[in-house]
């Protein structure tokens, strides 16, 4: 396994060194731990990390920063169960592409949703977005401002 470069530190190191006695027992550890919390080795892994909104079980993916997981989401680990439904991470998701033109390309996403309150219906909006790896798609310029089906305008008029 080639050691990592920081001249490529996006492909090194890219090997899993099978030989190593610590993989093998890393592997073992894993298998063990799943296997005591009732999770199945094939379990869709939105099963068991999610968040509850209104009743409805709502798979979220990413992983702990300790595991090296830019996107950081996580629960508390119950060695007897599995995750706890989702408590802390990523909240607030922007991306910006500059393509040229003189409009960039914004995409935003609020993993928590816009609302705590559950009878709002922007609760769980966006979280069910982030689950199935969808985003807003933001209306930064004019022309995309005027496109936007959601669009209203409202004209006042100062009184005399």
């Amino acid at each position: 396994m080639p050691p990592f470069s920081a001249d490529d530190p996006v492909n090194t190191p890219n090997t899993l060194n099978t030989a190593s006695p610590a993989v093998a027992q890393a592997l073992t550890d894993a298998v063990a731990e799943l296997r005591a919390a009732g999770i199945a080795l094939d379990a869709p892994f939105g099963d068991h990390h999610y968040v509850v909104r209104d009743g409805e079980r709502i798979p979220i993916g990413g992983g702990t920063a300790r595991l090296g997981v830019f996107n950081s989401i996580g629960g508390i680990w119950d060695p007897a169960a599995g995750y706890t439904e989702m408590l802390q991470g990523a909240t607030y998701l922007h991306v910006v592409a500059f393509d040229g033109d003189r409009c960039p390309d914004t995409t935003t996403l609020l993993a928590y949703s816009q609302s705590g309150d559950p009878t709002s219906p922007h609760y769980s909006d966006q979280t069910k977005l982030y689950s199935r790896k969808q985003w807003v798609t933001e209306r930064f310029c004019e022309r995309d401002v005027l496109a936007s089906p959601q669009l209203r305008v409202v004209h006042l008029r100062q009184g005399g």
